[in-house]
């Protein structure tokens, strides 16, 4: 299996797709790419702009992440650290209080732990999701991304708007239609602006 491109090659791939379909659209959104990845906003903006975050250790990376899926899981379930870190300790088999300590960022986990964080949080690309770098972090967020852009055939959304030529969209819109939906969409654009076979423009 090949090796992924480094993050600088994607972001310049993902540049010239994103400027030869004419998207208007932010899909390198610093907040979403930072919740997708558990790093700080700060360093998905620094790495978006080809900058280099503050050195970090493995143990490092770990607990912070950790932290901020906890702190994500909190506001998306309305749980208090003390329920997190009780759910936690009985699906895990650890202390409520090395649970805590492991959620607030201030303890590494074991490599035990560390695997059942990774189904208890649903994370993809399992450990290497709290230990990768910044930047392999974001490039792993970016590669789906980018495979779209390239290849849009595997995407209804980016199928349909070459099948229609639409060269200038914004996707944000996308996420709540069918495909049926998209493709009525398209064919009325596509209507409005194509006279019918044999006929004029007015």
């Amino acid at each position: 299996m090949a090796s992924p491109p480094p993050l600088s090659e994607t972001l310049r791939r993902l540049d010239k797709a994103i400027q030869e379909k004419g998207i208007r659209s932010n899909l390198l959104d610093v907040e979403k790419l930072a919740a997708k990845t558990a790093l700080p906003t700060s360093t998905v903006r620094t790495l978006l702009q080809g900058g280099t975050p503050p050195d970090d250790s493995v143990n490092d990376r770990v607990r912070m992440r950790i932290a901020v899926l906890a702190r994500a899981n909190m506001a998306a379930t309305g749980q208090r650290m003390s329920d997190l870190a009780s759910d936690i300790s009985q699906r895990l088999g650890v202390s409520g209080y090395w649970a805590r300590q492991i959620c607030d960022g201030k303890k590494v986990p074991s490599v035990e732990l560390l695997h059942g964080l990774v189904e208890y949080f649903e994370v993809e690309g399992g450990e290497v999701f709290f230990t990768a770098s910044a930047a392999d972090a974001l490039n792993r967020a970016l590669l789906p991304l980018l495979h779209k852009l390239e290849h849009p055939e595997s995407d209804p959304v980016l199928a349909l708007m070459d099948r229609y030529g639409v060269r200038s969209t914004d996707l944000r819109m996308h996420g709540s239609l069918t495909r049926e939906q998209l493709e009525r969409l398209l064919e009325g654009v596509l209507r409005s602006v194509v006279p019918p076979e044999g006929g004029r423009d007015q």
